[in-house]
């Protein structure tokens, strides 16, 4: 869970908010903001970086982020 507390932490100091981290198994790495999937390890292969993650954010409607 380093990878994970690590973006949690990125997000926090981005925008404020505190992330829910949810224990998976399997190798499963996926992030949603407000119930919208926006990065799966299983589908893209690799975990992201922080900064993609801070980009997708950015780009959502202010609504869902």
């Amino acid at each position: 869970m380093p990878t994970a507390a690590g973006l949690a932490e990125a997000i926090k100091d981005e925008f404020g908010v505190d992330s829910k981290l949810i224990e998976g198994s399997g190798g499963v790495f996926d992030v949603h903001v407000d119930g919208t999937q926006i990065w799966s390890k299983h589908d893209i292969g690799r975990f992201p970086e922080h900064k993609e993650i801070l980009s997708k954010i950015k780009g959502m409607p202010a609504k869902t982020r």
